[in-house]
């Protein structure tokens, strides 16, 4: 496909008739279809002609586009666009399309170009998009269009681009208005599949579901960064680089399977036993023993294979074998089980005895190069017998030859040099200086190397015509035997990439039971309706980090709530507990247990938050336009099953402005029915929101706050979730705890009290001092004489002695 980057749009479709082409004159494609696929990513778009819906998926990896083949089967696009710079999989795959006799979309082709990301944004900029606000600007348009879509996708925003052109091209849906009318896109609507979540890029920063920190070593400050503290970093306890790989992937597409997740519960609850501990341990250590496949193949079939490679491949075949005997003795009845039990058939068994009976590895490795055991092929066994009693013969041959040699020679070797053959060498004497002084009657001069002169005679040319090039040979039968090996694996690798892919999930779900171990995690319930269930909840990262953690419940369903306002003075634990909620859902939905004693759990199908991170704060927008960005995306895409976590919304903005669309907000998910509205979690400091009864009364609405107690004058945070409305915001209590001066405190106290009781707020000056004053004219008179070009000035003297020595007065 990379051969067409210079034409404008290149189709690959099936030949059609004359009357099919009638027929799609007459009625237009509905859905058009734009993918793209990079390094394990994959980015689509597509546009539906029926509702003139442009649908977005954010980024997701799909090595093995297993993803992008689901999208295909539920979307049934007509027109598939693609670039033609692509990789291998991906040209295959758009390959395979034309082979379907039951389903052959077009394909259209563009140059990499018209997937550009300033493209993209510039065609987005420009589209009949009829949803804008009249009156927003140019300038506006961007910051108002990324709470539409997810800018954050790269490979997503690329794909639209070259969306928009093909629509524009073909004159979708406005095949009969003026050409300066654009094809219209009434909505961004977000698209995932039946049974992946929603979770954006906002929220797994917020949540520090991923947290990627510079390496502390000075060696590795170029080569990348590290996980930080993470659930990712406490969940990952893979052994194998594979394991590791898929755990990530799982945390990128939470799933709402419950086959999925049922099937990899009971992974982990196996090994959470006690009983099973001694099994754990022989698995892990045969787990870190697989390695990369697909590689190791891939050089097999360019011969290009290493040693190390074949001491790579015994090992994990070997561990292979090893991971199958140990899980045929367990329960069956465990699905992931009954697999390995049935895939890692014998061959795994096979290529293993056959590799230890071929390849001899400690010669292999003093060599460097790959070399077999006795016994395997006889011609090899007998030109090794013959080099290893060449040293003898060579020495009795090198004294035959001296005795024929001029006796000004005091000495003479036989030397094999492999491509070259048998040569005698012997010292240069003082007298040959020039070439011609080298000749000697009945020898044949070759080279000189150092001070030693090398010759053909007769006996080593007879040599070469006896024993031949034996290094050659032997290396060349080895290569032979290398290679039948190689065949012999590479026909039995099927089995190899079964042992790859059920070896990396079972280093998966062992990593997730081990950390459920280690810090006292519980298998939760889950439940097809939606409900929230947790009683102790913990906070699986803050848990850690603090010796004494409080922890809280919560019930949100469609009897008993679903829709959570939290108030309370500042760190008193709001958003740790949001945190919490949002992570213990989240772990659920990839299959781990949870830190709740108890646990049922409904299949949310997206985790949206409206909190600050860092990736959102970078893109330069104000605080509350990241507030109304992140809202915006909760409002359009929540449904039901959503869980949504609002952590003080409206900063940045005018109290009465940012307090009035949060009402609003909050309103219009109180007013849907109960299975409508998703479960909501605002934590807020907007008291009046609750005191001037600002929300309509609704049973899904419950108010909660945290306890606090004042000891003396200072607050005492006890972190303990309960019914009822924070009275207090507590500021003066906060203020003191942060080091504000007493003085500044009390000063505050009595200035919101005049204000609250519409008394008259008087300033408070300092006194005039005249001879402060006096002293201040003083010195800056004295400043102002200085002459600074006076090479005698020390002005950092003066600074000293003079300025500084005031301020302290």
């Amino acid at each position: 496909m990379e051969g067409a980057t210079g034409a404008e749009e290149r189709t690959i479709t099936p030949p059609v008739t004359s009357l099919q082409r009638d027929e799609d004159e007459e009625e237009s494609p509905d859905v058009y279809l734009s993918v793209l696929a990079q390094h394990g990513q994959v980015g689509l778009s597509y546009y539906d002609g029926k509702d003139y819906v442009l649908h977005y998926m954010p980024d997701v990896a799909d090595r093995n586009l297993q993803i992008l083949s689901r999208v295909i089967q539920e979307v049934s696009p007509q027109v598939v666009i693609t670039s033609a710079k692509q990789e291998s999989s991906m040209a295959q795959f758009i390959r395979s399309l034309g082979c379907n006799p039951d389903y052959r979309p077009e394909v259209v082709v563009y140059p990499n170009s018209d997937f550009g990301l300033e493209v993209g944004k510039q065609r987005l900029l420009a589209a009949n998009l009829p949803f804008l606000p009249p009156a927003i600007t140019e300038k506006e348009k961007l910051p108002y269009l990324s709470s539409c879509l997810s800018f954050d996708s790269v490979l997503m925003l690329r794909t639209v681009g070259a969306l928009l052109k093909c629509l524009d091209r073909r004159r979708v849906g406005v095949e009969l208005e003026d050409s300066s009318v654009g094809v219209p896109i009434l909505q961004f609507r977000i698209y995932t599949l039946i049974d992946m979540v929603c979770v954006d890029r906002d929220t797994y920063s917020v949540l520090q579901i991923f947290k990627s920190e510079l390496h502390p070593s000075v060696y590795k400050l170029q080569s990348g960064e590290k996980e930080g503290l993470s659930l990712f970093g406490i969940l990952n306890r893979c052994k194998s680089k594979f394991g590791s790989k898929l755990l990530r992937q799982w945390f990128l597409q939470p799933t709402r399977d419950m086959t999925v997740l049922r099937r990899r519960q009971e992974v982990v609850k196996f090994f959470t036993s006690p009983c099973n501990l001694e099994t754990f341990r022989i698995l892990q250590g045969c787990l870190r023993n697989i390695r990369s496949i697909p590689t190791l193949l891939h050089r097999m079939a360019l011969s290009h294979t290493k040693v190390h490679d074949w001491q790579s491949l015994y090992k994990m075949v070997y561990s292979a074998v090893c991971i199958r005997d140990t899980v045929r003795s367990l329960s069956q009845s465990i699905k992931l089980f009954q697999e390995i039990s049935a895939d890692f058939t014998d061959d795994l068994f096979y290529i293993a005895s056959l590799i230890s009976k071929v390849v001899d590895f400690e010669s292999s490795m003093a060599e460097n190069r790959f070399t077999i055991k006795p016994n395997v092929d006889p011609a090899v066994d007998e030109k090794k017998r013959r080099m290893m009693g060449l040293p003898d013969f060579l020495t009795e041959v090198a004294q035959s030859e001296l005795e024929h040699l001029d006796s000004r020679i005091p000495s003479c070797c036989v030397i094999y040099i492999p491509l070259i053959g048998f040569l005698l060498s012997i010292p240069r004497l003082p007298s040959m200086v020039q070439k011609e002084n080298f000749e000697i009657d009945g020898l044949d001069f070759m080279f000189l190397s150092g001070e030693r002169l090398h010759y053909r005679s007769e006996k080593t040319k007879g040599l070469d015509d006896l024993l031949g090039d034996l290094h050659c040979d032997i290396r060349d039968l080895e290569t032979s035997v290398m290679t039948q090996l190689q065949n012999v694996v590479l026909q039995r690798s099927s089995c190899l990439y079964k042992v790859l892919s059920l070896s990396a999930e079972l280093d998966c779900l062992m990593a997730m039971a081990l950390a459920s171990q280690e810090y006292g995690y519980s298998c939760p319930i889950l439940t097809p309706n939606s409900s929230l269930r947790l009683s102790q909840a913990r906070h699986p990262l803050l848990e850690l980090c603090s010796p004494v953690f409080v922890s809280n419940p919560l019930v949100s369903s469609d009897t008993e709530g679903k829709v959570k306002v939290l108030t309370g003075p500042n760190s008193s634990g709001k958003s740790i507990y949001l945190k919490q909620v949002g992570l213990i859902v989240f772990m659920a939905l990839i299959g781990s247990d949870v830190p709740a004693k108890e646990a049922e759990i409904g299949l949310v199908d997206g985790i949206f938050t409206r909190m600050q991170s860092r990736e959102s704060v970078s893109v330069g927008l104000s605080t509350f336009m990241i507030d109304l960005n992140q809202m915006a995306y909760a409002l359009k895409e929540s449904t039901g099953d959503s869980l949504v976590l609002i952590d003080e919304f409206g900063k940045g903005t005018n109290t009465v402005d940012g307090l009035s669309l949060l009402t609003a907000c909050i309103s219009h998910w109180l007013v849907r029915s109960a299975d409508q509205c998703p479960h909501v979690l605002l934590a807020t400091n907007f008291h009046s929101l609750l005191q001037l009864g600002l929300l309509p009364f609704s049973p899904m609405l419950s108010l909660l706050t945290f306890e606090t107690a004042i000891d003396g004058e200072e607050l005492v945070f006890l972190y303990q979730l309960k019914e009822g409305i924070c009275q207090s915001s507590y500021a003066a209590n906060i203020a003191k705890l942060a080091g504000v001066p007493t003085e500044l405190v009390h000063r505050g106290i009595e200035v919101s009290e005049l204000y609250r009781t519409g008394k008259t707020i008087k300033r408070i000056d300092r006194p005039t001092n005249d001879q402060h004053n006096i002293k201040c004219n003083s010195m800056v008179e004295k400043f102002l004489s200085l002459d600074l070009e006076d090479p005698s000035l020390d002005l950092q003297r003066y600074f000293k002695e003079e300025v500084l020595a005031f301020s302290d007065d």
